[in-house]
């Protein structure tokens, strides 16, 4: 009960000046707060005895809930330690969330627009949703799964954000700069991806694995000939720093079996250089339920092995670089043959539907929890390497590929219980895996393989994370479950429940529930959580910088030479956004008009953020502090439109506004 006095807190509600004694009992010691004394008496208090023991007797809390309140309550002005990044699931956004607090803080807009933040409403990050189409169809949606910080040496370094979009087969960089999606690419080579979006260890690359196989290209191929023609890949987009953009001309691929690959992890120190990806349904079972036949969830459950893939990926360069290599829709890819044949590519058994795949902070092993397993399996890399370079294979897969000796390749097995997930690490020695059927986490040691203790969760926890526990210097403060359902958690909303994190504190012998943080949008998946003093976001734009080149627009508009120019059917509007006006505030128009607007908020005070719209033509921008955009628009509508800041930004809000007339043709 002294972890709050340590954080250095007083407990809301009660008055300046207000003492602590400290009781002490036969079996524990209890606080209790002391009457006010001096000009604080008569002030605000606890409850109607001004004791902490009231409050709590009253709100039915114990000790350990006072405790474990106090550990998550970050009082007005204070910073959270750490801050999560969470996929926003079928939201197609990214949560951030602070630690210990458990507060949302922002959704950034990555592969769906984002209202507040203008994202995806006129401005130049039409651009970047548009960058992400695929196919014929508009795509309204995303399901984001795996967002991943970009890493130096195999420890994160607060610059990058990149994530995946399973459903459409895309991957997004998100700039930490300004907390901004800055590209989307799409992969024309695979109908879904799932491993992604994971990276080097000094983000040389961006890996995204397929999960559902298809022909590479998504052309037409009968299922009947699924062995024959369906494949997985590993992309590897080459991911330049300086330019904080993937390279795609530079970018590659590795065909893959059709096995369907999900999850994957990079090799850190001692295996660098190497990426390890699991798969499932080794079977290739297709379905056809109505033909008879199995579905593909107990066809695919068949056999007790499916196969981790291993990839040597500096290997795979040096294959790249010689030329070795086909081209399919303007992506180099090796062939399945190739990699095979070059030792690129090597497979070894893991047990029954794996879905975890998670390398340890030494870089020496790789824990794969099986869903239709009991155990977590535990890889020692340097039984790998020297297996492949004695090219000591037990057999060959269909394709051709190198099948590793499975008991030769393990250092052991970890008996973790019904469902094991995924697996993260502390600063201790000690793992964590999220095991679903249980609806537990299992705490186990590294060094022995024995599990040492587990938490109950509520309910059915999917992935897990931890205080930088996927780096090479995890810090083991604190584990985040993600928890799939939520029943009797919180006051019903309805059928369609939240999901639910659960704040869990390590940092002592015993593992202990702090908080649950229901989870209100999409259905998040991973998520990473980093220090914040990791992270150095810019307060404010240079005054008109274009966030998506990152320097000043060649439109910036400076206070004073605001204009309007027309050159026939096309119309220029040079515009600035200050407390609390716009300059000008009317456009006069004509049906048919071209209208380009070019808005510069002169605002160069931390937090003045204007937004900008006009009505009925779906226009919404976001202007923070020294923030240029550029918006094209047709006026194809006869008649008054108002135009106003859109963010509360000064006591004459309302008053920041204006009129675009739009003139009948003749």
């Amino acid at each position: 009960m002294r972890a709050w006095m340590k954080r250095g807190l007083a407990f809301a509600g009660v008055a300046a000046g207000a003492a602590v004694a400290v009781v002490a009992c036969e079996n524990k010691a209890e606080q209790q707060f002391t009457k006010p004394q001096g000009p604080a008496a008569g002030g605000a208090s606890l409850g109607a005895s001004g004791s902490l023991k009231d409050l709590m007797a009253a709100r039915g809390l114990s000790e350990a809930d006072v405790e474990a309140a106090v550990k998550t309550y970050v009082p007005t002005g204070k910073l959270d330690e750490y801050m999560i990044f969470a996929s926003g699931g079928q939201s197609g956004q990214v949560l951030v969330m602070g630690v210990p607090s458990m507060r949302l803080l922002k959704v950034i807009g990555v592969f769906t627009p984002e209202p507040w933040q203008g994202y995806g409403y006129g401005g130049e990050s039409d651009r970047v949703i548009a960058e992400g189409a695929q196919g014929t169809h508009k795509i309204t949606w995303a399901d984001v799964h795996h967002p991943n910080l970009s890493e130096t040496k195999g420890d994160y370094d607060g610059k990058f954000l990149f994530v995946n979009d399973k459903a459409n087969g895309r991957v997004a960089v998100v700039d930490l700069e300004d907390f901004m999606t800055k590209q989307i690419v799409a992969n024309p080579l695979v109908a879904s991806d799932h491993g992604g979006a994971f990276v080097t260890p000094n983000t040389d690359y961006v890996i995204e694995t397929s999960q559902y196989p298809a022909p590479l290209g998504r052309e037409y191929a009968p299922l009947s000939e699924y062995k024959e023609k369906y494949r997985g890949l590993a992309m590897f987009w080459k991911f330049d720093r300086e330019k904080g953009r993937i390279d795609v001309a530079k970018s590659f691929g590795i065909e893959l079996p059709p096995y369907t690959q999900d999850l994957a992890d990079a090799g850190k120190l001692v295996s660098d250089g190497w990426v390890f990806i699991n798969s499932f349904n080794t079977e290739m079972a297709t379905g056809g339920t109505l033909q008879g036949k199995p579905p593909i969830e107990s066809g695919a459950s068949q056999n007790d092995m499916d196969y981790l893939h291993i990839i040597d990926w500096k290997k795979a360069e040096q294959v790249v670089l010689a030329g070795k290599t086909d081209t399919i829709k303007g992506i180099r890819v090796i062939s399945l043959k190739t990699a095979g044949e070059e030792s690129i590519l090597t497979l070894v058994g893991e047990p029954k539907s794996p879905h975890g795949c998670d390398v340890t902070p030494d870089g020496k092993d790789i824990v794969v929890g099986g869903k239709l397993d009991t155990h977590g399996t535990v890889y020692e890399f340097e039984k790998i390497k020297n297996l492949i370079a004695q090219k000591k294979y037990e057999s060959r897969d269909p394709y051709g590929v190198g099948i590793l000796p499975f008991k030769e390749s393990i250092r052991g097995q970890v008996e973790i219980g019904l469902g094991p997930l995924h697996t993260v690490f502390d600063d201790k020695g000690f793992a964590y895996t999220s095991v679903f059927l249980e609806s537990v986490v299992a705490k186990w040691n590294l060094k022995d393989l024995k599990v040492v203790e587990k938490l109950k969760v509520h309910y059915n926890i999917g992935h897990i994370m931890a205080a930088e526990g996927d780096t090479v210097s995890p810090d083991g403060k604190y584990v985040v479950a993600m928890n799939k359902m939520s029943i009797d958690r919180f006051a019903p909303v309805g059928p369609l429940y939240p999901q639910n994190f659960q704040l869990i504190d390590v940092n002592a012998p015993s593992m202990r529930l702090l908080y649950d943080a229901p989870i209100g949008i999409g259905e998040p998946h991973y998520s990473q959580m980093i220090k914040t003093d990791k992270l150095k976001p810019i307060k404010m734009y240079k005054t008109g910088t274009n966030p998506y080149t990152g320097k000043i627009d060649p439109n910036a508009v400076e206070g004073g030479k605001e204009r309007i120019v027309r050159n026939g059917k096309k119309v220029e509007v040079f515009m600035t956004a200050i407390r609390s006006h716009f300059v000008p505030d009317q456009l006069e128009l004509e049906e048919g008009d071209e209208v380009t607007m070019h808005i510069t908020n002169l605002e160069q005070a931390e937090d003045q953020t204007h937004g900008f719209t006009i009505n009925m033509y779906n226009i919404d921008l976001s202007l923070e502090p020294g923030k240029h955009e550029n918006i094209t628009f047709k006026a194809d509508m006869p008649g008054v439109y108002p135009m106003y800041c859109t963010e509360f930004c000064s006591a004459l809000h309302l008053e920041m506004a204006g009129y675009m007339l739009v003139k009948p043709k003749k």
